[in-house]
């Protein structure tokens, strides 16, 4: 595992501190559900963009659809 160190705001550091409390996680488990949450956003990108460049619009569109069913 690899530790990464970041440099945030005093009050955004606060906020997320609060918002991992209230979700009873540390804030290293927040983050990385972030990170995930990012990281499956940006394949659905480059998915639908790999599926319009070869235009299957159909693909693209169950791709969108699969978008519109994760929970943000």
């Amino acid at each position: 595992m690899t530790t990464v160190s970041i440099r945030l705001p005093n009050d955004m550091a606060e906020r997320l501190k609060n918002i991992a409390k209230v979700r009873d996680i540390s804030l290293n488990k927040l983050m990385v559900e972030f990170s995930t949450q990012v990281l499956a956003e940006e394949e659905a990108k480059q998915r639908f963009l790999t599926a319009q460049q070869r235009g299957n619009p159909k693909q693209a569109l169950q791709l969108l659809d699969e978008l519109d069913q994760m929970n943000f």
